[in-house]
């Protein structure tokens, strides 16, 4: 059973209106904190719980929420749990933790003085292309002949086996990568450092239960398999790319790093934020049909701060309801041949661009090919692709009605080469 916390529910503590974490969230992270190692946190407005402090005073039992010292193996029953409990403990009419001023000092720290780690460090990492808008921009570009879109686009949701151990952090720093480049008009590649540095605007889903080698998980049954969301930028290499993708596809060009936000947005926070999404034609075969609603209205937004800005640029807004396969369609697809899934696996959905210049997803689609410069207004700089120095930040929320739920922020700052 899914728990939504009502609309109207206030905490004890203050919460902004637009803050990505008020008590209707109630997200869940990892931080390393000096004498603790990586403990449990969840957000609450600008603060965070420090779960431990919490179950060694009595307010959590570790029976209940075996999970307090970390995700690894949590039962997403006993997540989910937890965070009924602590929506209890955050609730105004609540005294438990709000009059124990003692613990209130222990328990409750700044977001902003937290080391936040990655959520889950993936053992298995797979990349999506499920943003049909991207997908068009990319075919008009390279294949400008034919149709955009190839033909198993529409039957099935195109992916490929990432780097697990590249994802990253928000706030991690790029380095920029080196690869094999074909340069205009060249017969022969150079070993260079990347010019079509890039950046994805995509949504990652991590894995809650996994299911074994030689069986399935239906649509139907998806999202009980699904821990939570956040953000995910799989920062890519386009001129590596472009000489390597054929025939297999990614490689190199997509290994070098993913950040992820450092919040874990649960199924059940999410729920208010569930749409139809978009007709699917022709339709698709019965084992990967949608039932219900399976997309989600999240507001996305990308900004750039190059070194000699003051203040970022929004550069890109989309929503995530742009994907043409949701998240449950690509998590039945992925098993679909048998293939097993683990605990904290992650899944990006792909790059999610919109219909309109101003919505896509991608430097590669907002300056089409660097045909069309990026200017930037505060230093009137222009971008084709990324610099060194550039910081690109991802938000993500899902707009309720008095109340935000968001992910907080996915950032990386672009190093030189080595």
């Amino acid at each position: 059973m899914s728990f939504v916390i009502p609309p109207d529910a206030v905490s004890w503590i203050d919460v902004a209106p637009d803050s990505d974490f008020p008590i209707q969230n109630i997200p869940f992270g990892q931080a390393y904190i000096k004498g603790k190692g990586e403990v449990l946190v969840a957000a609450i407005g600008d603060q965070a719980l420090v779960l431990p402090e919490l179950l060694d005073a009595g307010l959590l039992d570790i029976e209940d929420y075996p999970a307090l010292f970390g995700f690894y193996d949590i039962d997403r029953s006993a997540l989910y749990t937890l965070r009924e409990r602590l929506y209890e403990i955050l609730h105004k009419k609540n005294g438990e933790l709000r009059d124990n001023k003692n613990l209130r000092k222990r328990a409750l720290v700044p977001i902003s003085s937290l080391r936040l780690q990655t959520p889950i460090p993936p053992a298995s990492f797979v990349d999506f292309y499920s943003g049909i808008h991207h997908a068009s921009n990319v075919g008009q570009m390279f294949r400008p002949t034919m149709d955009p879109l190839l033909p198993n686009y529409r039957h099935l949701p195109v992916a490929y086996n990432g780097r697990a151990n590249t994802v990253i952090p928000d706030g991690v720093n790029v380095v920029r990568p080196k690869g094999q480049i074909l340069p205009p008009d060249a017969e022969t590649p150079i070993y260079a450092p990347c010019k079509g540095l890039d950046f994805e605007l995509e949504m990652g889903v991590y894995v809650a239960e996994g299911q074994d080698m030689g069986k399935r998980i239906t649509c139907k049954a998806a999202e009980s398999h699904m821990l939570g969301m956040v953000i995910c930028n799989d920062w890519s290499a386009r001129d590596i790319q472009k000489w390597e993708y054929q025939p297999l596809g990614p490689f190199l060009a997509k290994s070098f790093a993913t950040s992820v936000s450092p919040w874990i947005v649960t199924m059940d926070a999410l729920a208010p934020f569930k749409v139809e999404g978009m007709d699917q034609d022709p339709e698709v075969l019965p084992h990967l049909r949608r039932q219900g609603q399976q997309h989600y209205d999240i507001h996305l937004e990308v900004s750039l701060q190059s070194e000699k800005m003051k203040k970022p640029q929004v550069i890109c807004t989309s929503n995530m309801s742009h994907l043409y396969w949701s998240i449950s369609q690509q998590l039945a697809h992925m098993t679909s041949n048998g293939c097993p899934v683990d605990f904290g696996d992650l899944y990006a959905t792909g790059t999610i661009s919109g219909p309109k210049e101003g919505e896509f997803g991608s430097m590669l689609e907002l300056t089409w090919r660097g045909e069309k410069p990026l200017k930037l207004e505060e230093t009137g700089e222009e971008r084709k692709f990324l610099q060194d120095g550039d910081t690109i930040t991802i938000r993500a929320w899902g707009q309720g009605e008095g109340f935000r739920v968001g992910f907080g922020s996915c950032t990386g700052k672009i190093l030189p080469a080595n």
